[in-house]
């Protein structure tokens, strides 16, 4: 929606259409334009589809916003954890990236500009969650930094935005996999920042529409930027 109220052409995509659909129409709304992609991001050519749509239908792609992630449910102890839980953890937050990016690559690299944006965690720069949900955060930002190094030379920036606690619709859902109420789980998540709240989803559009712009952002590639409240500083 951030982009979409500075004049963007959006692609969105997700495994839910109506959720897509809802979006779409606020972007509308907002007096843009834009389409949907219907997909599974967890498979190579699901995750290059809205790219390929982008290019398809527009012509071009001068963003990428790599926002898929979360956690997968299943034994995650260390000791005696299913590998494919692990597994699944990395493809989830990292190989998604991977193959949204090596499909927009090409077509950037030929009109020598892009920027790309993946979204990252708290885990991203700590330890503190399930050891796949880290390590792939981690590996989020190694080929943030790798990338900005091998695709500067044709004017694609790269960057990782780590958000922390975000207002989201899937609370109780955390909650309940917490075996806590939503107050609780509020409470403890609020109580790791120092500004004490919860961030807004509108804050990391704002970040990622400056990441994304020519005037303020063209000089920043190779970074990881937090915004999160001053999550565990």
């Amino acid at each position: 929606m951030a982009f979409a109220c500075e004049g963007a052409t959006v692609v969105l995509s997700s495994r839910t259409r109506s959720d897509l659909e809802e979006t779409l129409a606020l972007v509308q709304r907002a007096g843009s334009t834009g389409s949907i992609v219907v997909a599974d991001a967890t498979t190579a050519d699901g995750a290059a589809a809205p790219v390929q749509a982008a290019i398809d239908k527009y012509g071009r792609l001068d963003v990428l916003v790599n926002n898929v992630g979360g956690r997968i449910a299943g034994d995650h102890d260390p000791f005696s954890g299913d590998v494919e839980v692990f597994h699944a953890e990395l493809v989830l937050n990292l190989m998604s990236a991977w193959w949204a990016t090596r499909a927009a690559l090409p077509h950037m690299k030929e009109n020598r500009y892009g920027r790309i944006i993946n979204i990252g965690s708290g885990a991203s720069r700590r330890s503190g969650s399930r050891a796949g949900y880290t390590a792939a955060k981690h590996g989020l930002v190694g080929l943030t930094r790798s990338l900005a190094a091998s695709c500067a030379r044709w004017g694609i920036n790269v960057n990782c935005l780590c958000p922390g606690w975000t207002e989201t619709h899937d609370w109780a859902e955390l909650a309940s996999r917490e075996g806590t109420t939503i107050a609780e789980y509020l409470h403890s998540a609020t109580s790791q920042n120092l500004q004490q709240r919860i961030v807004q989803p509108d804050e990391m559009g704002a970040m990622a529409v400056l990441l994304a712009s020519d005037v303020g952002a063209s000089a920043i590639t190779g970074q990881v930027i937090a915004v999160d409240a001053g999550h565990k500083v």
